[in-house]
């Protein structure tokens, strides 16, 4: 039984979502957990979105429902503005995107998990996604992954989606000084980062808690489709993964203080392997443990050191 007075700051990002925001706005309003404050950053929507969310706050009875205006300038930085935003306050924190639409048990599942755990603890609580079409109708789910979570794998690969997360209140203190240094590629991959790296404890939940809405802004991001699979090859191919890597690790050196040892000794590897020639790259990578979920995604990594494209 968890306990109902702990007060979840749900972080939702907006961007002209007016099509399908109203539905997850209602699985929001549906949670079953009773204390629910919705802070929403809206980065300069022309279709509606704004006044469709303040038309939502005479409706919200879970808590106060907050609009705020985003600085312009994408969804990683968006996310970031609420992050470090101080007047955020709450037990635990949660990522929301605009086009999706929860589970009822959503955020108590987190909860439950999270109140098992020593609070002074950085905790991120995820879960798979199932997959849904534009108009909501069951298309899969996303990959079901097995092997644990780790710094290790968090230097190469984002599990799980923010619209899954949750985090306490001492990983959100941990990201938000950690994101007030630097930038980020996304809020969710840096997360991972973050609360691995110091030490916290990750818990990917098997079941899938959100449904992602599949439509022509964000048809890639499931990573189930083969529309999906040559998309991520085409970015492989053109370096984009090898920049993604530059601007995590770039953020990880100017928080190195957060780090545990273990972390530390892991990123030094991992960076001396992306340096050199075949042989030593291939020792270094094997020696730093970085791992993907899958064989053939560890494969791959492999693969794209040999290519320099990582």
């Amino acid at each position: 039984m968890i306990r109902q007075d702990q007060r979840v700051a749900v972080l939702l990002g907006t961007k002209d979502g007016a099509a399908f925001l109203a539905e997850q706005l209602e699985s929001l309003l549906a949670q079953s957990h009773p204390h629910i404050d919705l802070w929403v950053s809206d980065d300069g929507s022309t279709d509606g979105t704004t006044d469709l969310i303040r038309a939502w706050q005479a409706r919200w009875h879970k808590g106060r429902l907050t609009l705020m205006e985003g600085p312009r300038r994408g969804f990683a930085a968006n996310f970031r503005s609420m992050i470090v935003d101080p007047r955020i306050d709450a037990d635990c924190y949660a990522f929301c995107d605009q086009d999706d639409v929860w589970e009822p048990d959503r955020l108590e599942s987190a909860l439950r998990w999270i109140e098992t755990l020593d609070a002074a603890t950085p905790l991120l609580f995820c879960s798979r996604t199932a997959t849904i079409s534009e108009t909501g109708t069951a298309e899969g789910h996303s990959p079901l992954f097995g092997q644990p979570p780790s710094f290790r794998n968090a230097l190469v690969q984002s599990i799980a989606g923010g619209n899954t997360m949750m985090i306490n209140r001492t990983a959100r203190d941990l990201l938000a000084k950690a994101s007030a240094r630097t930038e980020f590629v996304s809020h969710d991959w840096w997360a991972y980062l973050i609360v691995t790296a110091a030490g916290g404890i990750v818990r990917y939940d098997p079941r899938p808690l959100v449904r992602y809405r599949q439509h022509a802004a964000n048809l890639v991001g499931a990573n189930v489709s083969w529309r999906a699979r040559l998309s991520r090859l085409a970015r492989l191919s053109r370096g984009e993964f090898a920049g993604w890597t530059d601007t995590n690790l770039g953020g990880l050196a100017v928080n190195r203080d957060i780090l545990t040892k273990d972390a530390a000794a892991c990123l030094g590897l991992f960076i001396r392997a992306r340096k050199g020639n075949v042989v030593r790259r291939l020792r270094l990578l094997r020696r730093s443990g970085v791992y993907r979920q899958t064989l053939l995604g560890t494969l791959g990594l492999y693969l794209a050191f040999l290519w320099r494209r990582i």
